[in-house]
């Protein structure tokens, strides 16, 4: 039988991987300047740790989660999102000792079992950040303008941020009773998900894609906030301003997990249809606490690779991808061969990027495939140019070609 990819997966070919790794190498790039250093987490991690980081009332801990037992019957889970296990690795490894605020990020795969559609695949890859260790709203800002400045320099058009606060434990509190006595007398209207989350988790009803057309009256949680929970928010805001970040408060905007306090907030660009949201984050002041350290608040955010890529395709941003070949090298003889390959060794050594044939092809096929490579310069050995030690050293834009020594092939091309 022929071998398929599994369902919800993709196969990264050259030719299209180059624009992710533009993608990742801004990422790699912004990280620096805004000082946060990578950090790698295990692909699979402890169920539980997702259960109690994520929330079992979630559709990630519901529904998405690939989950398997290992040899020594403990229950594993691939990761569906990236918070969970860098802070358990920053409790695990004891970074919360470190005398500033710890700033990390991340590049990797995550799993999530769902229905796979364009911009949403079973295996999908985010890159995200946390700053733990700090409870100032200029630090929620900064993380914001982070991802505000990654979608803008990474040229996609209509970005926006959205952004709310979800308060703390004793603000939704109180507006989880306020919201219950808005959603009970309509809850025979509603899907028989969001009316089993009504006792639940009722904040998570407002999440619900079906009942979006029942929540128009809804209360909004921004009335429920105390002074601590309005007063940071009020700040967050006042950043965001300083910094020139243009921003629209979205009293509905809970976000699917439930680790989240304070402040939360998604990206938007100007996608396909429904999809537009790139990515998202949030306050989790008490998550370290409940996966085992001490009481150490965190901000971070998520972005989908996928995402950025469709809507890039979509408005037609041309992103720098791969590179030029430096030169290609033509062999003519089998003595020229040898030689071909110590000086193509040479050349990788001295930081060129340079190929050769290896196929047995004449002289016309070896330049056209240079060209398919976009090589910069085409180095021409025959066996009379090898026993003069020269070599033919041809400009592919000009034309333009030239007889340089063999031993100086290296600066000529510098």
């Amino acid at each position: 039988m022929a071998f398929q990819k599994p369902t919800g997966t993709q196969d990264l070919l050259p030719g299209n991987v180059e624009r992710w790794q533009v993608v990742e190498e801004k990422a790699r790039e912004i990280s620096r300047r805004f000082n946060y250093r990578e950090i790698r987490t295990p692909m699979f991690e402890q169920t539980n740790l997702f259960v109690r980081g994520v929330g079992e009332t979630t559709d990630v801990v519901e529904k998405e989660m690939y989950t398997f037992e290992d040899k020594g019957k403990r229950s594993m889970t691939l990761r569906p999102e990236g918070t969970a296990g860098v802070v358990r690795s920053y409790v695990e490894n004891k970074l919360y000792g470190e005398p500033d605020v710890t700033k990390l990020y991340y590049i990797g795969p995550m799993f999530r079992y769902e229905r796979p559609q364009a911009g949403r695949q079973r295996q999908f890859h985010q890159f995200g950040i946390e700053a733990l260790g700090a409870v100032d709203p200029a630090l929620d800002a900064e993380v914001i303008a982070f991802g505000y400045q990654f979608c803008r320099e990474l040229g996609l058009k209509g970005v926006e941020v959205e952004i709310n606060s979800v308060g703390n434990a004793a603000s939704r509190a109180a507006y989880r009773q306020h919201l219950v006595d808005f959603l009970l007398p309509i809850k025979d209207t509603l899907t028989k998900e969001s009316q089993a989350r009504i006792e639940r988790n009722p904040l998570r009803v407002l999440d619900s894609k079906d009942d979006q057309d029942k929540f128009g009256g809804a209360p909004s949680i921004l009335d429920s906030l105390d002074e601590e929970s309005s007063n940071h928010f009020e700040k967050v805001k006042q950043n965001l301003d300083a910094m020139g970040v243009e921003y629209t408060v979205n009293p509905r905007l809970v976000r699917g997990l439930d680790y989240y306090t304070l402040t939360a907030f998604e990206f938007k660009a100007e996608g396909i249809g429904a999809i537009d949201t790139i990515g998202g984050g949030g306050r989790y002041n008490g998550l370290v606490g409940d996966l085992g350290g001490p009481d150490q608040p965190g901000i971070g955010f998520g972005i989908g690779l996928e995402r950025i890529q469709l809507i890039l395709e979509h408005q037609g941003v041309q992103l720098n991808e791969a590179k030029p070949l430096d030169v290609y090298m033509v062999a003519l003889g089998e003595a020229a061969e040898t030689e071909v390959t110590r000086q193509l060794f040479k050349l990788r050594q001295a930081g060129f990027s340079a190929e050769r044939d290896y196929l047995g092809r004449k002289m016309k096929a070896q330049m056209k495939s240079a060209d398919r490579f976009k090589a910069r310069y085409t180095a021409i050995l025959g066996e009379d140019e090898l026993v003069r030690g020269e070599i033919a050293l041809k400009n592919m834009e000009t034309g333009e070609q030239r007889t340089v020594k063999l031993n100086q092939l290296v600066e000529e091309l510098g």
